[in-house]
């Protein structure tokens, strides 16, 4: 299973337009890399949506988000994260983040209710112990 979430988030982060040399899409938030991605949740096969319980749907958005140190190794981080997204229009949406741990891996994943071509802002707060970094970014969404 861990190969097939692997592959998957290779093959949206290179989807979703990168914007880093690496080719993976991330910001650097303190000691920490955080890698991001938004996307239809349709994108992923029913196998994979029903492993990690994630519902697809046309109308509904899968954010997966990883939180790893800036040592040697990017040592995946267990942290606490709460976030919201907000359109254009102002209409917010709470996030509630599922932690999955796959091995060495660890990642948090949520979901959203979108219409066409919605624009979401989301502004994430990532807390470890007495650290707190926001993690900001901006999405367009489209209906298959």
């Amino acid at each position: 299973m861990r190969l097939i979430l692997i592959m998957f988030l290779i093959l949206f982060t290179s989807l979703a337009g990168a914007n880093t040399e690496s080719g993976g899409q991330f910001k650097v938030l303190g000691n920490w890399e955080v890698h991001y991605i938004a996307f239809p949740s349709t994108f992923i096969q029913p196998n994979v949506a029903k492993a990690y319980g994630v519902v697809r749907d046309d109308n509904k958005a899968l954010i997966n988000i990883s939180v790893l140190a800036k040592d040697q190794v990017k040592t995946a981080q267990q942290v606490q994260m709460t976030g919201v997204a907000k359109n254009l229009l102002g209409n917010k949406q709470d996030l509630e983040f599922k932690q999955v741990v796959d091995g060495d891996a660890v990642y948090y994943l949520a979901q959203l209710n979108y219409y066409n071509e919605d624009v979401y802002r989301f502004d994430i707060q990532i807390k470890q112990g007495d650290k707190l970094q926001v993690l900001q970014f901006q999405q367009k969404f489209y209906v298959d």
